[in-house]
């Protein structure tokens, strides 16, 4: 999705900018990303019986109700204390974005009908002002009623651990969906004590999660091998996002030794030279 040759390309960046830097947003229930996902992790309360399970937002973006964010989006700058003339300059950009809701795909226009724009540097602003007013006014009572022990979402993945003695996942996507009628959630369960989470495999064990590095089942060794003829700074980029990504996540002692020793086979079977120590 393209937003770039839309007119109000620069406009959305602006918008996004400066509500950040004047009414930035709580990110109550907000994970930062996949790395930071297993330190938030290590202080929730485990104990055996607890379930895991992730819920996904269909289609996002077009599931916003553009004209509700506004309403909220006015109530945000209000509470911030912001000037009467420059909230009417930041709705008036609002408005101006909202209007040009159309994208490039390919060599085609398409003009989307509901939501915010896909591609526009303000959707995610203006998607996090909307779920985040939801999370803030439903999700206190639905994690009481279900006994939900943990809440956290991604952009539109959530992840949920529950006691299933007091919550059946069919009931909490009952009452999710029913949170708003624009909201579709679908859901995924752990398997086998384990729930794919972002690119995190979240294992439940007797002693509390454990979080690896996901690779899908058709995942190959395949990088670009050492003897061929590229540039030594293409070569070696894969090696070093594969340490960064290593050193990045908050891995077990176990985890970190076992995809060490993937990434050593990686280097190994595409001749790369390597230092075990």
């Amino acid at each position: 999705m393209n937003w770039l040759n839309v007119p109000a390309y620069k406009l959305s960046k602006l918008f996004t900018r400066k509500v950040n830097q004047l009414a930035p947003l709580p990110h109550s229930f907000n994970i930062k990303n996949a790395q930071d996902l297993p330190k938030d992790l290590s202080h929730t309360p485990m104990l055996p019986h607890y379930n895991l399970a992730s819920l996904d937002i269909t289609n996002l973006h077009s599931s916003i109700s553009v004209k509700e964010t506004k309403m909220i989006f006015v109530n945000i700058l209000t509470q911030n204390l912001i000037a009467p003339q420059k909230q009417q300059e930041l709705l008036r950009w609002f408005d101006i974005i909202a209007n040009q809701n159309y994208f490039t795909q390919g060599n085609q226009i398409v003009l989307q009908h509901d939501g915010v724009g896909m591609g526009a540097p303000s959707s995610g602003l203006i998607a996090e002002i909307f779920l985040q007013h939801i999370e803030h006014s439903y999700i206190t009572k639905l994690t009481e009623k279900h006994r939900i022990i943990n809440y956290c979402r991604y952009v539109d993945d959530i992840l949920k651990i529950f006691h299933p003695n007091h919550a059946d996942i069919q009931e909490i996507i009952n009452d999710f969906n029913s949170l708003h009628p624009k909201l579709r959630f679908t859901a995924e369960t752990e398997d086998d004590f384990t729930l794919n989470y972002l690119d995190l495999p979240i294992r439940r064990k007797p002693t509390g999660l454990r979080t690896a590095i996901f690779r899908k089942p058709k995942f190959t060794d395949t990088i670009i091998p050492f003897a061929f003829n590229h540039s030594i700074q293409h070569k070696y980029a894969t090696v070093r996002y594969l340490y960064n990504r290593l050193d990045s996540y908050n891995l077990q002692e176990r985890e970190y030794q076992q995809e060490l020793n993937i990434i050593h086979n990686i280097l190994h079977n595409n001749s790369f030279p390597i230092k075990t120590t």
